[in-house]
């Protein structure tokens, strides 16, 4: 029997009534997945704004405080923000810590462009030789670009915005094939056939001209944002464990995306931004990571794991507020999760994705959990 076309497979979804939650590559292009501050820079597997503006709109009460406790690059402090909601956000790992606060941060329009096109303004390179993962992963001219840029940083008030994208730069300008940016296995130093764009190409061998090209990128990602958030509405960014920093709530909403059992390695793909800006390295406590495998002890410390963040969370919510899990669970562990952790499932959404984010293809279902603390 031949596969179904995209288009036939949305068409029996629209006969099923289960379109509310999924949508074709047609309907949502890749420029509206990543929209305003969620192309600031790339982070794979996180779900797309539209979901969580649904979410929001059908689940949540207006202007509600809203909690994620596995928050990654924002994706729901972010939209929480656009629809009139507070938001706060929990991770584990630095970088997403210093991502989420840069999107999530109010910026005057004159201040920023003023102090972004000064950093360009004074590119240039160190003398510095580079040494360790630099010298490795990098030419000599583009890591001294890099080291350049990064010791001017903190001479800035938008310091933060500034590590972002020198952090992006770095992702860009490392000695890789350009349809290896997601996952580099090894560095690239000599012309190479590029399956993208189909001819030989050559490994990067400078960094300013990203640093340049993102810092103008920034600014108008960065004030598109402010355009769009709504007024009197803030984020709080946590860097921390989930099970130990300090909640407030109540909160009127739970929404969030946990990471998936050994699936994706994090801190690997990030690790430009961890050696160039000395970050707090916690790898060995975030739940799921790629490195600790997905053997049964694994996928029971994992499930005891993301269990024990929901029930403290939930302790911290208003009455009657939901608990919404988005989660591709084809290891079947979240009803006993959610059940683990004194949740009731009301209902689960089932929701088919083309993409999340990144260049990765493929497709799936993935399920939204309804939940309620058990009375």
């Amino acid at each position: 029997m031949a596969p179904r076309t995209q288009a036939l497979l949305y068409e029996e979804l629209a006969r099923a009534d289960e379109l509310e939650l999924s949508w074709s590559e047609a309907e949502l292009p890749e420029r509206e997945r990543t929209k305003h501050v969620h192309r600031l820079h790339p982070y794979l597997g996180k779900f797309i704004p539209q979901l969580v503006e649904r979410l929001l709109t059908r689940f949540v009460r207006p202007g509600g405080h809203v909690l994620d406790p596995f928050a990654g690059s924002g994706t729901t402090l972010v939209q929480a923000l656009e629809s009139g909601h507070d938001a706060t956000g929990i991770d584990i790992a630095a970088f997403n810590a210093l991502l989420m606060s840069v999107k999530t941060g109010r910026y005057d329009a004159f201040r920023l462009q003023t102090e972004l096109r000064e950093a360009r303004a004074r590119l240039g390179r160190s003398p510095q030789s580079p040494r360790g993962f630099l010298r490795e992963w990098f030419a000599p001219e583009a890591a001294r670009e890099l080291l350049h840029f990064r010791d001017h940083v903190a001479d800035f008030e938008h310091a933060d915005v500034l590590r972002v994208v020198l952090a992006r730069a770095a992702r860009s300008a490392r000695l890789t094939t350009h349809f290896d940016l997601d996952f580099p296995r090894s560095p690239q130093r000599e012309p190479y056939w590029c399956h993208k764009h189909r001819r030989t190409c050559r490994p990067v061998s400078e960094a300013n001209k990203f640093l340049a090209r993102y810092l103008e990128d920034s600014i108008t990602r960065l004030l598109e944002f402010e355009r769009v958030r709504a007024r009197g509405r803030a984020a709080l960014v946590l860097h921390g464990d989930a099970l130990e920093v300090e909640l407030e709530g109540p909160y009127d909403a739970l929404l969030t995306s946990p990471p998936y059992p050994g699936l994706i390695d994090y801190h690997e793909q990030h690790r430009y931004a961890y050696e160039l800006l000395g970050l707090d390295d916690r790898r060995e406590r975030e739940l799921g990571a790629a490195a600790k495998g997905t053997s049964r002890l694994e996928l029971e410390q994992y499930a005891l794991g993301v269990a024990d963040v929901l029930r403290r969370c939930a302790d911290r919510l208003a009455p009657g507020a939901p608990v919404l899990v988005v989660v591709n669970d084809r290891r079947a562990l979240y009803p006993a999760i959610l059940d683990d952790a004194g949740l009731a499932v009301e209902k689960r959404l089932e929701r088919h994705v083309n993409r999340r984010t990144g260049r990765r293809a493929g497709e799936y279902f993935e399920s939204v959990f309804v939940a309620y603390a058990r009375s």
